[in-house]
């Protein structure tokens, strides 16, 4: 007959805990306190609050599990059972949640963004933001690098180890030559100027504007892009003096820009890079891609969020 009574007990038990696990918390503290008001204490809540839900309790579970008297509760001889069983399902209960998001942190799927001043990773938590409940297993990880033209070659060729997905603007036969690219739009090509330049005031520049300065342009032979740009210049405009930058853009070319008093060829989405500079639209129409890089032999994961890229953008189109 008692063990027949125990499994009775085990089995409402766990039947109100499925139904009333906040009942059962208010229980064992009322049970450890010896008091309705400790216990309201203890849980924030007020004593009416707490004997409301102990009355619901006992009739639920249809026995009684508290003696009241003037100096505390005490646990009744069924109280005391259902006491003993819930602490143990209820420490149960929390350790297979915490077992359980265990299991799920190691199915989870990391995805490290990197991002720097001049490739952030804005335009990739933007179309996170769009896909992202197609991946309910993925993370975002954002990992930061620093923009050095003497390193940039070794942060792409980290593309598929230390990052899966970078952001940038890429027109350069040295990045796609080491990871895949997946292009989102295109960046217009602009001019900067220091602020207190002859230029800086005007709200669109013309080729002819440019006559006279010293225009910093990256050197020929990475960009085919650039390197139009400065055949038109060096054919059509020789009256524009241009001088080399490194292949790659860092903070230093915005100094020296500044510093010199000079034109710089830039894009839009580098208007706020220098405090000091003005970023200004020319009457050309070149433009530069800018999108995704990825690693030349990517994992699964990365391709199914490709797709999920490329089909939210093809619906996307008009």
């Amino acid at each position: 007959m008692i063990r027949l009574y125990k499994l009775e007990v085990y089995a409402i038990v766990k039947e109100v805990y499925s139904v009333y696990h906040p009942q059962l918390d208010i229980f064992i503290s009322v049970a450890d306190c010896g008091s309705f008001t400790k216990a309201a204490d203890r849980l924030f809540l007020s004593s009416t609050a707490i004997m409301k839900q102990m009355n619901l309790l006992e009739k639920r579970l249809g026995m009684k599990l508290l003696t009241r008297t003037n100096h505390g509760v005490y646990l009744t001889q069924a109280g005391k059972s259902v006491y003993k069983d819930a602490k143990f399902m209820i420490a149960y209960s929390k350790k297979a949640v915490e077992n359980a998001k265990r299991m799920e942190q190691s199915e989870m799927v990391t995805i490290r963004v990197g991002t720097s001043m001049l490739n952030p990773c804005k335009v990739f938590m933007d179309l996170w933001s769009q896909v992202n409940h197609q991946f309910p297993q993925f993370k975002i990880s954002i990992v930061p690098f620093e923009d050095d033209h003497k390193e940039i070659l070794s942060v792409i060729d980290s593309i598929g180890k230390r990052f899966d997905f970078l952001v940038g603007v890429c027109d350069s036969a040295q990045w796609l030559s080491r990871c895949n690219f997946y292009p989102l739009g295109k960046y217009k090509r602009c001019c900067a100027v220091p602020v207190k330049h002859r230029l800086a005031s005007k709200k669109l520049l013309h080729i002819t504007d440019l006559y006279g300065e010293t225009l910093l342009m990256v050197k020929r032979g990475d960009s085919p892009i650039n390197d139009r740009i400065r055949d038109e210049i060096e054919q059509n405009h020789p009256q524009i003096h241009i001088e080399d930058t490194p292949n790659f853009y860092d903070i230093d070319v915005f100094n020296r820009c500044e510093q010199a008093n000079c034109v710089l060829s830039t894009i839009a989405c580098w208007k706020d890079i220098h405090p000091s500079l003005v970023t200004i639209p020319v009457d050309w129409e070149y433009s530069i891609p800018y999108g995704l890089l990825y690693s030349l032999d990517p994992p699964e994961a990365i391709l199914r969020f490709l797709d999920a890229v490329k089909q939210r953008n093809q619906t996307a189109q008009p």
